[in-house]
C-alpha cells in the first residue's frame, strides 16, 4: 500500500476555510480571425475543484492563462473572489499555478524554488526559509531542500512545483496538466495525493487535461470545452452517465454510438429504428420523426442467451482482449462494430470465442443523444 507524503499545513495561519472564488464574464480571446475561447461564462465555487477537459486546441489551456493573467483576454471580465483583475498582472492575482513543465529554476536548489515566491513579495530572509521549508514538508520533501531539479525525480519536481505555488498561501490553486510527464502508477498516486490535500487546505482549484480518467477521477465538476466553448458541465458522474451529445459520449470514455429515428414516444422512453439492429428502446429526450444517436457504454452491453426481439441483435465475436481486471470484446451485428465490456471476474467465457453471439441492453442504460459529430 502507499503510504501518503502530502499533508495539510497545521502551522498557525494556515489555509483551514474554502477560499477563492473564480468567475469569467463573457471571456473571449481571438488571435487575428482566429476565435481560440469565445464569449466563456463559468463560475469556481470557494474550494471547488473544478477541470476543464477536452481535446488539443479546445480553449482550456488559454483560458486558465486568461484566469492567471499570462494571457490578456480579448473582451470580458476575469473576477477573483469577486473583484476585477483585468488590470493586474500575474504577481498581483495571488494564485498560485503549476505548469506541465513544473517551470523550476535549475540552478537553485528545491527550497531556493520554493523562496521564490516568497523573495518576489518582499517576505524576509528568514520567515522565507521558513515557510519554504515549512511547505516542503507538507508535500514529503522534508530534508530534500539542498538538492537541484536536476537531482530530483519526476514527481519530487512536480511536488517542489506545488510547494512554491502554496507557500504564499494562494486565493486558488491553478494547474496545467500538470502530471502528463509521469508514469501511470506515480500519476495515479499524484492524483490522490492533490485530491487529499486540497480538501485538507480547502483551496479552489482550476485543472486543465485532456485525460479523461484523470478529470473522473479528481473532479468536483467537470467543465467539457470544444472550440473554445462549453459543450456541457456537471458532476464526473453526471457527465459520464448522461452526456448531452454524441461527441461529448465519446469523448468522454468509450462508448457504442447508433444512429437511429424516434418512431414513438411512451412516457420516459422512446421507441427507436435502429437500422440493422431493428427496434430499440431507449431514456427519452427526442422529437418522433428526428435523428439522433444511440449511445450505449460498454459496460451496459450484455451477452443474452437468445436473440433479443428489442434492445439488441445477434452479431459476430470479433475479438476478445484481456485487459486484466475487465475482458473486452468487439462484436459487429446490424452493420456496427459495438465494443462489449465485462469484468473478468464475471467472465461468460466467450474470449476467444468465435461465431454468433447475442447482445443486448437496458432502455435505462441507452442514451438518446443528439447528434453533433
Amino acid at each position: 500500500m502507499t503510504t501518503s507524503v502530502i499533508s495539510a499545513d497545521t502551522t498557525p495561519g494556515a489555509a483551514t476555510a474554502a477560499r477563492g472564488s473564480i468567475e469569467l464574464r463573457q471571456v473571449r480571446k481571438t488571435y487575428g480571425d482566429v476565435v481560440a475561447v469565445d464569449e466563456l461564462d463559468l463560475v469556481v465555487q470557494p474550494g471547488e475543484f473544478v477541470t476543464l477537459l477536452g481535446p488539443s486546441g479546445s480553449g482550456k489551456t488559454t483560458t486558465m492563462m486568461m484566469v492567471a493573467g499570462f494571457e490578456e483576454h480579448t473582451s470580458g471580465s476575469v473576477l477573483i473572489d469577486g473583484k476585477p483583475v483585468d488590470a493586474l498582472p500575474p504577481r498581483e492575482r495571488n494564485l498560485g499555478v503549476v505548469f506541465q513543465n513544473y517551470a523550476l529554476f535549475p540552478h537553485m536548489n528545491a527550497r531556493e524554488n520554493v523562496e521564490f515566491a516568497l523573495r518576489m513579495r518582499k517576505i524576509p530572509r528568514a520567515e522565507r526559509r521558513e515557510r519554504a521549508e515549512a511547505a516542503l514538508e507538507r508535500v514529503g520533501l522534508g530534508g530534500l531542500g539542498g538538492r537541484r531539479p536536476r537531482q530530483l525525480s519526476g514527481g519530487q519536481q512536480q511536488r517542489v512545483a506545488l510547494a512554491r505555488s502554496l507557500v504564499f498561501n494562494p486565493a486558488a490553486l491553478l494547474l496545467d496538466e500538470p502530471m502528463a510527464a509521469l508514469d501511470k502508477r506515480l500519476r495515479e498516486h499524484m492524483q490522490e495525493e492533490i485530491k487529499t490535500l486540497q480538501k485538507s487546505l480547502g483551496i479552489s482549484v482550476l485543472f486543465v487535461t485532456h485525460d479523461q480518467d484523470e478529470a473522473m477521477a479528481m473532479s468536483d465538476r467537470i467543465v467539457v470545452m470544444k472550440d473554445g466553448r462549453i459543450v456541457q458541465s456537471g458532476p464526473p458522474e453526471e457527465v459520464y452517465a448522461h452526456p448531452l451529445t454524441d461527441w461529448v459520449a465519446s469523448f468522454l470514455g468509450d462508448t457504442n454510438l447508433v444512429p437511429c429515428t424516434v418512431l414513438e414516444r411512451h412516457g420516459s422512453e422512446a421507441v427507436v429504428d435502429l437500422g440493422g439492429l431493428g427496434i430499440g428502446r431507449v431514456q427519452d429526450r427526442g422529437v418522433v420523426g428526428e435523428r439522433y444517436a444511440v449511445s450505449i457504454r460498454p459496460e451496459h452491453l450484455k451477452f443474452r442467451p437468445g436473440a433479443p426481439e428489442e434492445n439488441g441483435g445477434t452479431g459476430t465475436m470479433v475479438s476478445s482482449t484481456n485487459l486484466g481486471a475487465t475482458i473486452r470484446h468487439r462484436i459487429t451485428a446490424g452493420g456496427h462494430e459495438l465494443q462489449l465490456r465485462e469484468l473478468s471476474s464475471e467472465s461468460t467465457g466467450r474470449s476467444g470465442a468465435a461465431g454468433e453471439v447475442h447482445v443486448g441492453w437496458d432502455a435505462a442504460n441507452a442514451q438518446l443523444l443528439v447528434l453533433e459529430g
